[in-house]
């Protein structure tokens, strides 16, 4: 790597940016911090007498609303808290158990070659009139491979736009742009709602609000599919119109021949079988689904006529809280069904040994589970975020500003922090507890909150050096360029950062403003129950 390419030589915002993030401790240790800053905050807020009136709750005598005060942590009382219910804190952080069901699956599916194989026969079969834009939605959908995307989804695009006889480096920008930008845009649910969502559901229980709301991994569904729908474009033009242009034309030599690697070489007979026999294992699972929901004795429905308004939602609430079980499940017999084919599986202890081998995977993820659980805990213990949240609502009312502002400037200010905090659970499990009470508040349901923050979150993945896989993207550019800096990658990826936050924010504003509902079951809005603050 040049000097000039070297984070200490990067120079303005992005040199600011990455100086001040390479600065920052291990997001664990940043909740240790934050847990040793809280307990000093709940300290003063105690004695100074904080409060707030419960926007759903009465007092015991019914005179008036309850009144929240903030609570010491300092407290004999919590103190013992910490240590007696250090084992359930932890087992009870939602996002813990949906990730590593969900995980337990996909790493099959990853390990066997799955994710890889059917990354390739999708981009092999791509026409070349339609080269961007079916780059970008591979990408997109392949969020659900996991380190699959990255590892194999934009070197394989690079590729693909060589053969094609285009600059292979816009290939590996549209690819990047789809995997990370498009991080939080598919055409189904997969693990990051999963984790997303359990924090969502630890906020909305430690708000202890008065509603109806049920945690639902499809809360989002019908905005991520919008997300894809206004994302594709935008990749397609960035593509085509911006980089690729400013890249020239692309003369390959001798030296890039060797740039091809395994990526280049065909499906073999077996990969082929396999993928057909996991499309078929997909079509099987989701039949028994139907048959559990729709069949006879309708173990996914409820049998109660439900509330007045969402009757069909609350009939539907098991199969919804199934769903991450179903993907769970499809993705562990399509894994196995592809891996038997391909010869990646040969028997049960292999596909045990896949299984163990993800949750090895997940080790890093449970330590900042049990620090951010402990955060999340003791924040809720203190009472502060709900005051927090009371106090913001009331600021938000008097200042005028309309709900649809209200969550741009959420979305920006996530696209912002996202730049200093690479991890999207990190960040939600520090964001949600004020933001999801405090939006219920304004009447917007924790589905509206999670869908904001995750827009933010994905639209500066890719121009942060901060973000785990941007070496390996700079990496995979110099097979091709060998003088591609990091200050070149950052550049190049800038304009789909700056697009994609740009029709993120303004597809955030239109969905509050014509009322859609995000998910099945999922509406934008919400209404307490209770007093009002």
């Amino acid at each position: 790597m040049k000097d000039t390419d070297s984070p200490s030589a990067q120079k303005g915002f992005l040199g600011f940016v990455e100086r001040t993030g390479n600065r920052l401790p291990d997001p664990v240790f940043i909740f240790v911090y934050l847990i040793g800053i809280l307990l000093i905050i709940s300290l003063v807020c105690a004695w100074a007498g904080v409060s707030a009136a419960h926007p759903t709750k009465l007092a015991a005598d019914g005179a008036g609303p309850l009144i929240l005060t903030a609570k010491s942590l300092l407290s004999a009382e919590n103190i013992q808290r910490v240590w007696t219910e250090m084992p359930e804190t932890f087992a009870h952080f939602h996002p813990l158990g949906y990730v590593l069901v969900v995980m337990l699956g996909a790493g099959v599916a990853e390990r066997s070659g799955l994710f890889a194989s059917g990354i390739k026969s999708a981009m092999r079969h791509a026409p070349k009139a339609l080269l961007t834009p079916t780059v970008a939605l591979v990408a997109m959908l392949s969020n659900h491979a996991a380190d699959a995307g990255y590892v194999v989804m934009i070197p394989l695009a690079a590729i693909v736009f060589a053969a094609a006889g285009r600059h292979p480096l816009a290939g590996i920008a549209a690819g990047f742009a789809g995997v990370s930008g498009g991080f939080s845009a598919n055409l189904t649910p997969g693990n990051l709602d999963a984790l997303l969502f359990g924090v969502t559901e630890a906020a909305v229980e430690g708000a202890q609000l008065e509603s109806s709301w049920m945690m639902n991994i499809a809360g989002n569904w019908y905005f991520i599919a919008a997300l894809l729908v206004v994302y594709l474009p935008v990749i397609w033009v960035v593509t085509d119109k911006i980089i690729e242009p400013r890249l020239g034309k692309w003369i390959p030599g001798d030296a890039h021949k060797d740039a091809f690697g395994d990526e280049d070489k065909p499906l073999t007979d077996g990969e082929k079988k396999g993928l057909r026999r996991a499309g078929l294992a997909f079509l099987g699972v989701c039949i028994l689904w139907t048959i559990m929901t729709f069949g006879a004795g309708t173990p996914l429905l409820n049998d109660g006529p439900g509330t007045e308004g969402q009757a069909w939602y609350v009939t539907a609430t098991p199969f919804f809280q199934s769903l991450v079980a179903a993907f769970m499940v499809i993705f562990l017999t399509m894994g196995w069904a592809y891996g038997s084919a391909a010869g990646t599986i040969k028997s049960g202890d292999d596909l045990v040994s896949m299984m163990t081998e993800s949750m090895k995977d997940m080790g890093y993820y449970l330590v900042l589970s049990f620090a951010a659980a402990h955060f999340v805990a003791m924040f809720n213990w203190s009472n502060l975020g709900l005051i927090s949240a009371v106090h913001g609502a009331d600021a938000i009312k008097s200042s005028g500003l309309p709900l649809p502002i209200v969550l741009g400037l959420i979305v920006l200010f996530s696209a912002l922090l996202n730049l200093f905090v690479g991890s999207a659970s990190a960040k939600w499990a520090l964001l949600a507890p004020v933001l999801v009470p405090m939006l219920m508040l304004l009447n917007i349901s924790p589905e509206g909150a999670t869908a904001a923050y995750r827009v933010g979150d994905s639209a500066t993945n890719i121009i942060t050096p901060l973000m785990v896989y941007f070496p390996l993207i700079l990496i995979f550019a110099r097979r091709w360029q060998h003088d591609f800096g990091l200050g070149s990658l950052t550049a190049m990826m800038i304009p789909y950062s700056v697009w994609m936050l740009i029709t993120g924010v303004v597809l955030m504003i239109i969905w509050i403003v014509l009322g859609i509902n995000l998910g099945p079951g999922a509406p934008m809005g919400i209404e307490l129950q209770g007093t009002t603050p």
